[in-house]
């Protein structure tokens, strides 16, 4: 039988996330940098969980966030990514398989454990996450499924498994594959850091491999080396055919190679909560609409109330149907 067309596929790090509560003192006292990611060892990652107040548990990752969100949007998805054969690789599986989505990634039998986020919410809703990277390492192009990612309209990368060597040769396996099937690719940027760390790496993958580039303000200043925006969006477009670039409350700015730049208005939510997973939604909200043909507005629009609805609440997937949402507001 013939399976379904896939509307996005995303390569990434599969983690589960943990959420708590927590004041400036607290980051500072356990060295957290407010409002990033750091990564730590699994020594570390222990210290700080048994430190942290009460919270919640759930998947994430923020590519595995995004096709969940996809999914919520009533899209075709899939998700390659590593986890251990341990109690937390198994609910990762099947949280993100009770969605929807198709995630039939071999898990790890011998080798670290399944990673873990500890992402500590401070009162002005930043999210601070430290980051057990554990059994993601182990990602190769062994588990990129040829016939999946033809199967896709999009393939999508997590910048932050961008670092890791073998995926990166995973990436670009991937993105031969969607080439030769006529397919399309995006990458997101992940963290300002990670682009700083990798950066003709990412130059030279993105020229050469990437359709749709996603990056907020932080990020896009750090790729282009610039925080002139007429300056971002010409280095942007001799770089990749569409570039969108989040501005939190400001909205957003979608840059074609050919045509004008599209301004896209924020939604704003009744109640911040946590940004948490803004990102990871809104490029859920792009990458459907843009798997489904949607013009540039309207795909930026589905963006944004994508993103507002996962800050209106604790955790990085959608509690409302997105689906819904949308065609309340004559998206789809």
């Amino acid at each position: 039988m013939t399976q379904k067309a896939l509307d996005v596929i995303g390569v990434g790090n599969a983690i589960v996330d943990v959420f708590a509560h927590a004041d400036d003192a607290f980051l500072a006292a356990h060295g957290i940098a407010k409002g990033g990611m750091t990564l730590i060892d699994e020594e570390e990652a222990r210290s700080i969980y048994d430190a942290m107040a009460p919270g919640i548990e759930m998947s994430g990752g923020s590519a595995a966030n995004t096709i969940a969100c996809i999914a919520s949007l009533g899209g075709q998805a899939a998700y390659i990514g590593k986890v251990a054969n341990d109690e937390l690789g198994a609910v990762f599986r099947h949280d993100l398989r009770a969605t929807g989505v198709e995630f039939d990634t071999t898990p790890l039998e011998n080798g670290p454990a399944t990673a873990r986020s500890l992402i500590n919410v401070s009162p002005d809703a930043q999210r601070s996450m430290s980051t057990y990277l554990g059994a993601t390492t182990q990602l190769t192009e062994d588990d990129v499924d040829e016939a999946q990612v033809r199967r896709a309209g999009i393939t999508y990368f997590e910048g932050y498994l961008f670092e890791m060597p073998r995926a990166r040769k995973a990436f670009v396996k991937a993105c031969e594959i969607a080439r030769t099937a006529g397919k399309k690719t995006a990458i997101t940027l992940s963290d300002s850091g990670c682009v700083d760390r990798q950066h003709p790496a990412f130059i030279e993958f993105i020229g050469a491999h990437t359709d749709i580039l996603l990056a907020n303000q932080a990020e896009a200043e750090t790729l282009f080396e610039t925080d002139d925006f007429d300056e971002i969006a010409r280095r942007a477009r001799t770089l990749c055919p569409l570039t969108a670039v989040t501005r939190s409350e400001k909205g957003s700015i979608l840059i074609p190679r050919d045509g004008d730049v599209v301004v896209i208005e924020a939604v704003t939510p009744e109640k911040l909560v946590d940004t948490t997973g803004a990102g990871d939604a809104y490029a859920a909200g792009l990458l459907f609409g843009l798997a489904r043909d949607m013009e540039l507005g309207r795909t930026g629009a589905l963006a944004s109330l994508a993103a507002s609805e996962i800050i209106s609440h604790m955790g990085a997937r959608p509690e409302a149907n997105l689906y819904e949402l949308a065609k309340k507001a004559d998206l789809l």
